[in-house]
Order: structure tokens, then sequence, then C-alpha cells
């Protein structure tokens, strides 16, 4: 357990403002990019939008994409990404596996800060993944722990062992070791996301849910966090104390919240945001011949779905897998794609987006149809289940893209199979709630990867993963899951699950995602080939034009 006796003494006040001073000037303080020779803009800020507002900026209660964009650059993990999805050192700087491949000793670099002086230690991680076992926290994403393999973090979820038997400890304060129940490859490509990011105990513990609240938080990223006006913007400014500060160029971070896709790109063109994401629907093509440096379709590790509610909650035809079927064989995926998104989306039939590393697309059967064959199939399939008039309720969180994909696919079930749709649209908060609580027939979702590996895709379809929102359960994917981990080589076992889930319509997969944005032509440093879109703000800079 963390003992604050055993942590090194606080910097004394001189010397905090010492290295607080050593790192005062960016990199780009003399006018030049240090490493380009690019000539640097006089204005080192970078303005982007947020289509909703985050509900939480703790690492351990995080779990939607927008929060880990500003939680990635507040705090730092054991490990970040390159330009191109790479692991590099972040607070460690490197590590080594023993013990048959299941213990990991990560080595942390003499140098990390916390914002206000601490230095970052080994027991800080310690506490942080306790925190996220341990029941009491209520982590949404307690499922990750379980998925890493981690000794005894099962257990710790359902409330059968202490926090303190969690596999991981500190045996000094540069040294964290963990120990796995099993061999798991990707471990070390799972420690970039939030869930597994250290946070300060003694500012946790001094005060409790407001812990993150500007003036209050203490992090260790390369940005503090100045200010928040939910609903409205943040902003976040650079961490002098951060250990690579003299390496950061951008000096202020502001992210606005804007609903509405059309008026966000009335903000852009009027110069108040350097980044847009996503665009308006169908807008693509036209920006990038407009704006042919500015407008960006590069493909993202995401795929859009919707939730099937198998739960009793649900309609109670949705738990026939012949009204599953004619559903999702109704939706013209190419019309969604190349008349509605128009920004490089690809159809989907299966889960995992085709780009996942390793990843071999298997054969999905009713994906070699025509649009024609999977209409007859699906009217057929409709008729044989014996439902009569069918009316579902489809949720999706407010957004100008989900409206107008909802509005279309309705459209279709209704013209060829008579089935009525409700669509009821909520702001992001409350949306994640209603659809964790199963209040809905169908659910518009989109998962993107935590870690580029299939099973960061498939293991959502296990019948105890916290975000299997429409409860889909199957003994056979469970036990095919459980025995990927410790596959030599999963791919075979990754194929048959997406059959499976085809098969039993598990989810209704729409299309994989493509990363579609404006970006300004004067911002460099952009991750244009990281698939999973984690950008980090200290590796942009802004060129004097």
């Amino acid at each position: 357990m963390w003992n604050t006796a055993t942590r090194p003494l606080k910097l004394t006040w001189i010397a905090a403002v010492l290295v607080a001073m050593a790192a005062a000037l960016p990199a780009g303080a003399a006018g030049v990019h240090p490493e380009t020779g690019e000539r640097l803009s006089d204005n080192q800020t970078f303005t982007y939008r947020l289509l909703d507002q985050f509900p939480t900026l703790d690492p351990q209660l995080n779990e939607e994409v927008a929060g880990f964009h500003v939680i990635r650059d507040i705090f730092e993990g054991l490990l970040n990404q390159d330009a191109k999805g790479r692991l590099v050192p972040g607070v460690a700087t490197g590590y080594t596996v023993s013990g048959g491949n299941t213990t990991y000793t990560f080595t942390l670099r003499d140098n990390a800060r916390w914002s206000n002086g601490d230095p970052v230690t080994a027991h800080d991680f310690v506490y942080a993944w306790r925190r996220a076992a341990d029941p009491a926290t209520a982590s949404p994403y307690g499922w990750y722990l379980k998925l890493t393999g981690i000794v005894n973090a099962r257990e710790i979820l359902a409330g059968n062992r202490p926090p303190a038997e969690l596999g991981v400890s500190a045996p000094d304060d540069r040294t964290l070791r963990v120990r796995l129940e099993a061999p798991l490859p990707y471990f070390p490509a799972m420690t970039t996301y939030a869930t597994l990011y250290p946070v300060h105990r003694p500012t946790v513990e001094a005060h409790g849910a407001d812990w993150t609240a500007p003036g209050k938080i203490v992090s260790n990223g390369a940005y503090t966090l100045e200010k928040l006006v939910l609903n409205e913007y943040h902003t976040r400014v650079r961490n002098p104390m951060y250990w690579d500060a003299g390496r950061v160029i951008i000096e202020k971070v502001t992210g606005l919240v804007i609903n509405d896709d059309n008026q966000a790109l009335t903000r852009y063109r009027a110069g108040e945001l350097d980044h847009l994401e996503p665009l308006p629907p169908g807008q693509y093509p036209r920006l990038k011949k407009e704006r042919p440096a500015e407008a960006v379709s590069v493909p993202r590790l995401c795929s859009y779905y919707y939730a099937i509610n198998h739960s009793r909650s649900g309609n109670p035809a949705l738990r026939d897998v012949r009204v599953r079927r004619a559903l999702s064989l109704a939706i013209d995926r190419d019309v969604i794609v190349r008349q509605v998104l128009k920004g490089g989306q690809w159809p989907a039939y299966n889960f995992t987006h085709f780009k996942t590393a390793g990843f071999m697309m298997p054969d999905i059967a009713y994906s070699k149809l025509s649009q024609a064959e999977r209409d007859g199939k699906a009217r057929k399939l409709m008729a044989e289940s014996g439902v009569g008039t069918l009316k579902l309720r489809l949720i999706y969180n407010t957004s100008e893209s989900h409206k107008q994909v909802a509005t279309v696919i309705s459209q279709m079930w209704k013209q060829k199979l008579g089935v009525r749709t409700e669509l009821a649209n909520f702001e992001w908060k409350t949306y994640l709630k209603i659809r964790a609580s199963q209040q809905f027939d169908i659910a518009r979702s989109g998962w993107c990867g935590d870690y580029n590996e299939a099973s960061t895709f498939l293991d959502l379809l296990t019948t105890t993963h916290g975000a299997n929102v429409g409860k889909y359960s199957n003994a056979k994917v469970d036990e095919l899951m459980r025995k990927s981990k410790t596959a030599k080589d999963p791919s075979g076992i990754y194929a048959e699950v997406e059959r499976i889930a085809a098969e039993d319509m598990a989810i209704v997969p729409i299309y994989h995602y493509a990363n579609t944005f404006l970006l300004s032509d004067d911002i460099k440093g952009w991750p244009y080939d990281n698939v999973e879109n984690n950008w980090y703000s200290k590796n942009l800079y802004r060129v004097a034009k």
C-alpha cells in the first residue's frame, strides 16, 4: 500500500522555483523550431472543437474520447505514442519482462514531477490502479483492469479481495512491478489509456469528487487545467514542472464545446478554431476542394454500430435473431457512407476496424450479397418471425451526423420492413446514462480502440464486459475470448468470434470510421498516421505564415 513515508522529500520552495524557471521558456522561444528549423509563430496557442462536454477529467472515471483527449494532455502514463502510434517513453523510460512473460517491470524516470513539485513515483501508479479496481470507486472502466489480466483484478472488482492485493507493487520509488495471470504481449500498449494513469493521492483525498476542478487539480502531464466552464469551454496551459517542458512549444490549448456541426464550421472559417472534428455530414468533398491543405480524411480505429438491447427491457421482438438480422440486412451501408457522410468511411459488416494491427478480415456471408439480395432476405426473415407491426425506440447523442444516419436508417426500415422508429436524442452525459441502463431498443454507438489489437473490439461482445450496453451474451464467444488471451496467434479465434457475432447479429455494424477533420495549415506536428487518433498537444506547434 502507498505510504507517504516512502516518498522522497517534496521539493523545497526554492528548488521548485528553480525547476520552473529552467523550464519556463518553450523550445521555440528563439523563434525557430529546434528540430525542423521552421520559423515559429509568436502565437503558440491551439483551439479545437468538442462536440460534447466531457463528463469527467478523473483518469479512473473516464470512459469516452473527448475526456481522454484532455486527460492525455494533463496527465501522463507509463508510455505514450508517437505520430505513428508506436510506443514511446512517458513516465517510464522502459520495461523488462520476466516470469514466463507474466511480470512486467517498468523503470520510472527520476525527473517526473507533479504540477505542485512533488516527484511522480511508482507508488502513485499503485494507488491509481488500486483505485480503479476498487468497487468503491465505481469506475465505468473497471472492466479494463480485468482485460489487462493483472493478478487479482477480477476478484477485487467483484468485491472478493481487497484492492491492496492487486498484482502491482512499487519495490522502490522508480520501479513499478506488474504481475499478470497469463502472458499478454500487448499489455504495455494498454498502459497508454487513462485508466492506468497515475493520480496524486493527497489531492484526491483532500478534495474528494472535486479534486479535478481548476485550482485544485494536481497533474503530471505537459499541461495543467486552467479554466473550465461547463458546456462552453476549458483551457489548459503549459506545465513548467513537466519533465520535458523545455520541448513543449504550444503554450495554451482551448477546447470549445459546440454541439452544432454547421455552427462549428462557421467558427472555423472565422478563424476561431484551429481544428474541427467531426465535419458536417456530406461536406468533406466540397471542403477538400475548397481547402485542400486543411481538409483531411485518414483511417481511424473506431467502428460505428447500433447496439441492440438483448435484455428484458428491450422490445421482445429483438430477442428473435431473425428480426435482428432483418434490421441489419435492410441497412444500405453504401448509401450511408457515400451519400450521407461522404468522408472516406467504409461500410462495416463486422465489428473490428479493418486497420487494426494484425487483424485478418474473416468472410462475413452477408457482406458478399448485393443490397437487393440483402433486402430480399430481410423481408423473408421478418415475415418468418411472425412479428406484426414493429415499433422501436432508437436513441443517439445530439449530433447532426447521428441524426442524419438515424433518419436514413429508420426510413430504410420503414420502406423495406414496415418498422416504425421513434428517434430520441440526448446530450452526451444523459445519453450515456440512458444507454448504460438499457432504456432503449436500439442505441447509436461508436467504439474506438483503447489499444491497437482486435481484442479491444471483440472483448466488448463478452457477457461481463462493462461496455456491453446491449447485454449480448453467447457462451461460445466468452470461451473463445478467454482462449485468445493465451493463444500464440489469436487471429483465427478473432475471425471465429466475428462470424458468430454476425450470425447472431449481436450488434449492427454500420461503418468503420475515417478521421475526417479540418486543421489550420499553420499547425504542424499532427499525427496523421496514428490510427487511434491519440494526439498530444506537446507535439504540436504553429509556424509563422
